[in-house]
């Protein structure tokens, strides 16, 4: 008995020490998801209207000026940036991530798979370390973005994804990140990066006319690699800002399960003591009817 119930304090210590790590993993969390959340908001109108601009030019630009960003080829060779983040003890986060990315590619390039021309280029290390167990061709490269994180270490790697699809080594590129709604809430997007997509005109839609100061083709050429910069980077910022919200979630739900397993354990201590104490008792008082017989 005696061994019993030691074996259940060092079970209440043991849930102890953990509640208390996870009550710290959360604070910290909730520290680092305010900032992450303050720079995702501030960045993502400013992001969708540049995006939206850019395929609105795209979309109703002359047929002459060439954009080699915005050419639509037959998808041979397909990259996916996938982003994740470089830590665990996020939920469910980091899985969903993968688990996206997989469908997209079994669903939107079975072929392309088949034939061994899918790539995946990875920001954060749990994807990569997921993606590469599982046999997809994967590349490094860009995966510590997260150790250092500011725009000029997105933008390396923005403008290596451009200048691949310049040089025809992909025909399409799509990001797999999660967009952050709120603290508990995340969801998990595949968004096309290159081509530049164009917005389908609805019908006796008017065309846009703009007017381009200098020519058409020097500034929209200027301008794309900006706008997708900006689109990544914004895709980064989101998927920060998701990775702190989910785990300071998943921390939280941790030390809520620890109280709930510490109340039973506590109660199994206390039926496991006062069971000894009977016992101790029946033993003295059998003892002393024994002497006085």
């Amino acid at each position: 008995m005696a061994g019993q119930l030691k074996e259940v304090r060092n079970r209440i210590k043991s849930v102890q020490s953990t509640q208390q790590i996870t009550k710290a993993m959360k604070m910290v969390s909730a520290a680092k998801l305010r900032r992450a959340q303050d720079a995702i908001i501030q960045m993502r109108p400013y992001a969708q209207k540049l995006q939206e601009m850019l395929s609105n030019i795209v979309s109703n630009i002359d047929g002459g000026t060439s954009l080699k960003l915005a050419e639509e080829r037959v998808v041979e060779k397909v990259l996916l940036i996938v982003i994740t983040s470089d830590r665990g003890l996020a939920g469910a986060y980091n899985a969903n991530v993968v688990k996206l990315a997989k469908e997209t590619i079994a669903t939107k390039y079975p072929a392309q798979f088949a034939k061994g021309n899918v790539a995946v280029w990875n920001i954060g290390k749990k994807g990569w370390e997921s993606l590469t167990k599982s046999g997809y061709k994967t590349d490094a490269a860009h995966k510590d973005i997260f150790l250092n994180l500011k725009f000029e270490t997105v933008q390396a790697a923005a403008q290596a994804a451009m200048k691949a699809f310049e040089n025809n080594e992909f025909d399409a590129i799509e990001i797999v990140y999660s967009q952050f709604r709120n603290a508990a809430t995340q969801t998990f997007v595949a968004e096309p990066f290159l081509p530049i997509p164009k917005i389908v005109a609805k019908t006796g839609a008017k065309k846009a006319d703009f007017i381009f100061e200098p020519n058409e083709e020097e500034l929209v050429n200027e301008l794309m690699p900006k706008i997708l910069n900006t689109q990544l980077y914004k895709a980064v910022l989101d998927a920060n800002a998701s990775e702190h919200g989910a785990r300071m979630t998943a921390m939280d739900k941790a030390s809520e399960n620890a109280n709930e397993l510490l109340k039973a354990l506590k109660l199994s201590y206390n039926r496991a003591r006062q069971a000894a104490i009977t016992t101790e008792l029946t033993e003295i008082v059998s003892g002393a009817a024994a002497l006085q017989g």
